[in-house]
């Protein structure tokens, strides 16, 4: 769709994390803690309930995935997985936030403190570290 912000990011992503026939994982630009990765399908779905059945193992094979290597590329001691759906959906194309969490790393609930813009570098850091990770998963999948 040619209007929707995430379909044009899709075509010419940057910091891309992952990538596949079905979807593309790139770098929030203003996340909640360095590391927060955002997955969407390639094709425009607005929201999870217009995801065809049959591609959604193969989509959350890919968040699965994602919340690993973000996990062990950020050095995270879990994830915070979540999908919005119209209310609260900034852009409405469905897309899985992926965010590495710590112990008293301040988020609670559904608050979302967003940060500044980070530096370059730390994205790139960022995007080294869970492709890095994508890579060592993927040789232990398959």
């Amino acid at each position: 769709m040619a209007s929707c912000r995430f379909c044009q990011i899709a075509s010419h992503a940057n910091f891309v994390v992952f990538e596949d026939d079905l979807s593309i994982a790139f770098l929030d630009y203003r996340p909640l803690f360095i590391g927060h990765t955002l997955l969407i399908p390639k094709a425009h779905y607005e929201t999870l309930g217009d995801l065809p059945g049959e591609l959604l193992g193969p989509f959350f094979a890919n968040v699965q995935l994602l919340a690993r290597a973000v996990e062990e590329g950020m050095h995270a001691e879990g994830s915070f997985v979540a999908i919005n759906n119209r209310v609260s959906q900034s852009v409405p194309h469905l897309h899985v936030h992926i965010v590495p969490r710590r112990k008293k790393d301040g988020l609670r609930g559904f608050f979302w403190p967003r940060q500044a813009h980070p530096g370059e570098a730390q994205m790139q850091e960022a995007q080294t570290a869970i492709r890095a990770a994508l890579a060592n998963l993927s040789a232990s999948f398959g």
